[in-house]
């Protein structure tokens, strides 16, 4: 059963599917445009590496273990009294994990150089910690180089890449292309809409492809069985905002999964 929704269907953003959903997307894409782009270039998947605290993580920086001594009343002992005994309390000690991202880069046979970057944002990229830290660098790094970047942002929670327009709306897909920066295309869509398809940037004279972002979601959602795992009676993570709560309502009813 296709997804109740005309675009990105908003509960795969729950941490239960998004990974999942990223993971197969990137596979989509790779596969979609790879027979597109041969034989001058190749679509290789590569993948970041990175610690930080797990994203659900609500710990502080506190020492690793503390001890109190039992209050007492009595008075404060002389030299040769024996003093109270210290129990120790128990504490949890943040302990950083390893966080895997996979994006694609466009090479140029014979020469490996890098053409076109393409992302899909994860949550922690949007966070304000050690994930979007790092995927910042990355993307300064690419805009720096002679790289055009494709930046997929498919989650309607965190904080939005930074662009000088400030276009505030639920989803973006960025295209950068070297030969217009500091000039950049944004697609920028709702939840009501479909995913807009775009053109993938190469090297000047060469045709481009277009990529049809809807159909690789829409097929990801298919062959995962999203439908089977989702409970579309309960809401969404992160809920939804009070007009598109109406019209979600609206559409669940429609398909019969509310």
């Amino acid at each position: 059963m296709p997804s109740p929704f005309p675009g990105v269907d908003p509960y795969l953003e729950h941490p239960d599917f998004w990974p999942e959903v990223h993971h197969r997307l990137i596979t989509a894409i790779a596969i979609a445009i790879g027979p597109a782009v041969r034989p001058k270039y190749r679509v290789a998947i590569e993948k970041r590496i990175y610690l930080s605290e797990p994203a659900d993580s609500d710990l502080l920086g506190i020492p690793d273990l503390t001890v109190f001594d039992r209050p007492s009343t009595v008075s404060p002992p002389t030299a040769t009294a024996t003093l109270p005994h210290s129990e120790p309390i128990t504490v949890t000690v943040p302990i950083l994990e390893e966080s895997r991202e996979g994006y694609l880069e466009i090479r140029e046979v014979g020469t490996n150089r890098v053409i076109t970057v393409i992302e899909i944002l994860s949550p922690k990229n949007k966070r304000t910690d050690k994930g979007r830290e790092e995927y910042e660098n990355k993307r300064q790094e690419v805009l720096k180089s002679a790289s055009h970047l494709v930046e997929i942002d498919l989650l309607r929670s965190g904080k939005q890449m930074p662009v000088t327009s400030g276009i505030n709306t639920d989803y973006r897909i960025l295209i950068s292309k070297v030969n217009c920066r500091p000039k950049t295309q944004i697609y920028a869509f709702a939840l009501r809409e479909a995913i807009p398809a775009f053109f993938l940037p190469l090297q000047q004279g060469d045709t481009e492809f277009q990529v049809d972002l809807q159909a690789l979601f829409e097929g990801v959602y298919d062959r995962a069985g999203f439908d089977l795992s989702i409970d579309y009676t309960q809401s969404p993570v992160p809920r939804f905002k009070e007009d598109d709560a109406v019209l979600a309502n609206a559409l669940l009813q429609e398909r019969g999964v509310r």
